[in-house]
């Protein structure tokens, strides 16, 4: 079964304004780009142009989400404030999350472009698929949009195919180098979807992603996260795999993974202190991968997030999608040697300490 792709030029039209990466443009700093803006999204789709890869991909046409879709998640009030501020001039979401005239549209179509691609996996169209969405959507809190995310693409996608799919366990496996924030409160009572990031400690939100967060409720015990010290490599990132993401999975059993999907913990994003290449995305891609084929028939969706660099982000979206389509191109990473050569890529103990951490919540998974 061949591999999913979801893409609409609209994405890259979500306007988030003049700015000086996450910074309002003042008179105390030069205006420029806004960090969340087209540039790494359009680069990483025409890499797989023109390695030849997007060719041999299944296009799934995205439709925009209703906004009783939208209210399964959010509330009337958030989702209200977004349409009318964006048949104005735009406004900011919330909290660091500006966007222009027409975002509204693009966010529902955002949200419908994540459940295209789980629809598309669930109905067998496709083995496993990835959708290139935005505005992102991991940080959209139920009343707020946060961090560049105006609605919640995952969780809202999860909650509508659980009512046309009858859907039942879900796991979430967030690699984004900010905390999933949005998709933990989502689910944070739920015992049916198993939530876990692993993140940057303490990068974005300050206030959230520590490893004592389990749930609450029905929940306890069905969130999981793992934060990382800053300048964590790639092995650090699959211990932490090894040792608690795919044990999770394994005793949780869902029949479907979600991945929001940020390539912000590369090694030259502005927005992250992590040191993955793209040979780890794709040794991660391949054990999420492994682990789908074992319980849950190969469902896999990802659904794109984060990353700021230009110049890696879509190196490291090409080996993720050749990775899932099983074809490799004859494109080569120029990062790639450079970063395998870099100091304390390999596992190191204050990490282990972190991960550790991390795994003593697995015995609470049922």
């Amino acid at each position: 079964m061949s591999t999913g792709w979801v893409f609409h030029e609209l994405y890259l039209w979500h306007d988030t304004g003049t700015y000086a990466g996450v910074f309002q443009a003042g008179l105390t700093i030069e205006p420029g780009e806004h960090a969340e803006n087209p540039a790494t999204k359009r680069r990483f789709r025409n890499l797989l142009e023109v390695s030849g890869l997007l060719g041999q991909l299944t296009a799934i046409k995205p439709e925009p989400l209703s906004e009783a879709d939208i209210a399964l998640f959010h509330t009337g009030e958030h989702i209200e404030r977004i349409k009318t501020l964006s048949a104005e001039r735009g406004g900011d979401a919330g909290e660091l999350t500006p966007f222009g005239q027409g975002s509204f549209e693009i966010a529902l179509l955002a949200a419908g472009g994540t459940y295209a691609a789980i629809d598309a996996v669930l109905k067998g169209k496709v083995r496993n698929a990835y959708a290139l969405v935005r505005p992102p959507g991991h940080h959209a809190e139920r009343d707020k949009g946060r961090g560049f995310c105006i609605f919640g693409n995952v969780a809202v996608a999860i909650m509508k195919a659980r009512k046309t799919h009858k859907l039942g366990r879900v796991a979430t496996v967030d690699w984004d180098v900010h905390h999933g924030n949005g998709t933990q409160q989502a689910f944070y009572a739920d015992s049916t979807t198993l939530t876990i990031s692993i993140h940057q400690d303490r990068l974005f939100p300050v206030d959230s992603g520590m490893v004592e967060e389990n749930g609450e409720g029905a929940g306890e015990g069905y969130n999981l996260n793992i934060p990382m010290p800053p300048g964590s490599g790639v092995g650090a990132y699959i211990a932490a795999f090894e040792r608690v993401v795919v044990p999770a999975l394994k005793r949780f059993k869902p029949e479907l993974i979600v991945v929001p999907s940020g390539f912000d913990a590369g090694g030259t994003d502005p927005l992250g202190r992590m040191m993955i290449h793209s040979g780890g995305y794709r040794e991660l891609t391949r054990m999420l991968m492994e682990v789908a084929d074992d319980i849950c028939g190969g469902r896999l969706v990802l659904s794109h997030e984060g990353g700021y660099s230009a110049t890696n982000v879509p190196y490291c979206g090409l080996a993720v999608m050749e990775q899932l389509a099983g074809s490799r191109t004859a494109v080569e990473d120029p990062w790639l040697k450079i970063m395998e050569r870099w100091g304390w890529q390999d596992l190191q103990p204050h990490q282990e300490g972190a991960i550790d951490k991390a795994a003593l919540a697995l015995s609470r998974i049922k």
